[in-house]
């Protein structure tokens, strides 16, 4: 990421209200960096793709206002569109072009003048080249969205929004699309992505935003987030089985497996040394055995679902 906190993007106070009356963001305000992978996370519904296709020029905000590198999106529209590529969630191409045709269209949608060295070395770089002159509707669904990320990519923006980059795809091709966006965010591209997949923001982003109905619950670091919301576990194997939780351990987060074999600890993980230090020695003046321990730290799923519950 890039070192400074330069914003190229910035959402402030947008809110989107239909004509039915339904609400789709609320007063959403948020700063993306240049050159930062950012994940934006929510359940279906939250508002994730209306702010998408808001600064992406496709939908109009009912108040407030977005830039792109310092241009509005309302009054700049052509420069801040020729800045910003997009895949969307659903494959929108023609079937029956090329990957060739349809890239080297999509560039000259844009005013980019013809550049056959250009579009050659887009093609390659998503492996496509072998396939440059198969009609689309014959690509595998890994390879279509691998066109569609060619095709958001061919004026060369400078931001790119995913959409649900790796729905539909499986678990190789989707390490493979988490790739190809490290390789883009060293080019110096900033992506924007919206997923379902926890595991996805972890392994890639650099921040983390959570929308839920229609406003931003938090922004953060992913680092940062996982230290001041993550919880530890400690699960002690026992020697012998234990009725109940020793009296003596009321002042901790304590939990007794069914077996009566496993004593759990939960903590606040950023207080490891206060909270486990006088765990375990008030274990040994307690006379509890075990005969092993180990440590389990929380995911972002579990992260995400704790902000959900407290957002709701």
């Amino acid at each position: 990421m890039s070192k400074g906190c330069e914003t190229i993007v910035s959402i402030k106070d947008v809110s989107k209200t239909y004509k039915d009356g339904f609400s789709a963001l609320k007063q959403v305000s948020l700063d993306i960096r240049k050159g930062e992978i950012f994940a934006l996370l929510g359940p279906n519904g939250a508002g994730k793709t209306t702010l998408i296709n808001v600064v992406s020029g496709i939908v109009k905000p009912s108040s407030g206002s977005v830039t792109v590198d310092g241009f509005d999106i309302i009054k700049d529209y052509r420069t801040t569109r020729s800045k910003i590529g997009l895949v969307p969630q659903e494959l929108t191409t023609d079937m029956f072009e090329t990957p060739w045709n349809v890239v080297s269209f999509s560039r000259g949608l844009f005013g980019k003048p013809r550049d056959p060295a250009r579009v050659e070395k887009s093609l390659k770089d998503l492996s496509l080249w072998d396939k440059k002159d198969n009609e689309i509707r014959t690509l595998s669904g890994g390879m279509k969205r691998r066109v569609m990320i060619a095709k958001a990519l061919a004026h060369d923006p400078s931001v790119l929004f995913l959409d649900e980059p790796t729905a539909g795809v499986d678990v190789n091709l989707r390490r493979e699309m988490w790739d190809l966006v490290a390789e883009l965010r060293k080019k110096g591209v900033t992506v924007i992505l919206t997923t379902h997949y926890i595991e996805e923001a972890q392994a890639m982003a650099d921040r983390i935003g959570v929308i839920n109905g229609g406003k931003i619950v938090v922004v953060e670091d992913k680092t940062v987030l996982m230290q001041k919301l993550g919880k530890k576990q400690l699960a002690l194997h026992l020697s012998v089985p234990l009725g109940a939780v020793p009296r003596g351990l009321e002042d901790y987060q304590v939990a007794l497996a069914a077996d009566g074999m496993e004593l759990i600890f939960t903590f606040d993980a950023a207080a490891v040394h206060a909270g486990v230090a006088p765990f375990m020695k008030k274990l040994g003046e307690l006379g509890v055995v075990y005969r092993d321990l180990q440590t389990k730290e929380s995911s972002l799923e579990d992260i995400f679902l704790t902000l959900l519950e407290s957002s709701s």
